[in-house]
């Protein structure tokens, strides 16, 4: 099986059409459309019949089993929390496919280039943060979302993305012995010192693009690869989202709301550990850009790497127990100076 996001699409439909006539359907009366993808491996398409409702094929690269699939597993959970997700309505799991409730094409991204006012939304995405958040502590579970996390080593290798695929890959940017050294030792503190903070569930990758629009109000995608950290993770995506910037005063009370409905989160190093998610979380978001562009030539991405290295710049800037690692990186990377 194995498709590639980039694969053509008359080498997918095969898989598709193959699944529709395993349900009763015949492939002819259903018409499809390819949906942009993301930087995932799975591959959308859009089915209807007969201009009437619609639903997401998702290919994924491999056969699954659908009980361990996360998709499911998680949106089981998420279900649980009252968090809106789209439907799970079929999985044939031996074809790697997946179908799921159509909730449409507006992203709050995209919602928010309509120029509508953001606060209203992005206060529900805040408390859906909070909801997400308190599933710890209520759900006594061994198995997936519970059993990963933002350790050392997923952190570390995080970081290192970042390194060969941005740096290396994407500019084309070697360092030295002792600029690697530097880099390698302030990259293992910054992990130790996220993974050492307490834990709570995240979505992993809770951005604008992540979060559809539909009867005004939010629902939430893309959170298969949700996983325990720090508390700080899904907010930095957030709130720095490296596709949309938002006012600092829209920022500061976003952030406030969350410390109302997270009080346990409120003390005095919060913003600290704040900045330190928040410089984690962009250098891996800058590795998956120079990969994408790079390794698999989705030259889109580009759109987001001056925002993304500008919130590094600030970030790196504003504290100076970052000078080593600044150093660093404005020695190769001039944005950062």
């Amino acid at each position: 099986m194995s498709d590639r996001p980039d694969a053509t699409e008359d080498s997918l439909r095969p898989r598709i059409e193959r699944y529709l006539r395993e349900t009763g359907v015949n492939p002819a009366e259903v018409d499809l459309s390819r949906l942009a993808g993301d930087a995932s491996s799975r591959v959308y398409f859009r089915a209807s019949r007969g201009g009437h409702l619609s639903r997401l094929i998702v290919l994924h690269p491999t056969p699954f089993t659908p009980e361990a699939l996360p998709q499911i597993v998680v949106g089981r959970l998420l279900a649980r929390l009252d968090i809106p997700i789209p439907n799970v309505l079929d999985a044939a799991g031996k074809l790697g496919v997946l179908v799921v409730e159509d909730v449409g094409d507006a992203t709050l991204h995209t919602w928010l280039a309509e120029g509508h006012d953001p606060e209203p939304l992005y206060s529900q995405a805040v408390n859906l943060i909070a909801r997400l958040q308190s599933a710890q502590a209520t759900t006594a579970s061994q198995g997936p979302p519970f059993n990963l996390a933002f350790d050392v080593p997923k952190l570390t290798w995080e970081l290192n993305f970042f390194r060969s695929e941005f740096l290396e890959a994407h500019r084309q940017i070697h360092l030295d012995s002792a600029q690697s050294g530097v880099l390698t030792e302030e990259f293992e503190c910054l992990a130790s010192q996220l993974a050492a903070e307490p834990r709570v569930l995240c979505h992993r990758d809770y951005h604008s693009r992540n979060l559809m629009v539909r009867d005004g109000n939010l629902v939430v995608i893309d959170f298969q690869d949700a996983r325990l950290g720090p508390a700080t993770y899904d907010l930095v995506s957030l709130l720095r989202d490296c596709y949309v910037e938002l006012p600092d005063t829209l920022s500061e009370r976003l952030l406030h709301r969350y410390l109302t409905l997270a009080p346990n989160q409120a003390g005095a190093d919060f913003r600290l550990r704040f900045d330190r998610m928040s410089i984690q979380r962009h250098l891996k978001a800058l590795g998956t850009f120079g990969h994408q562009v790079a390794v698999r030539g989705r030259r889109s991405f580009n759109e987001a790497i001056p925002r993304t290295l500008g919130y590094l710049r600030r970030t790196l800037h504003g504290d100076s127990s970052y000078g080593r690692l600044l150093e660093v990186l404005a020695s190769v990377l001039p944005e950062l100076r």
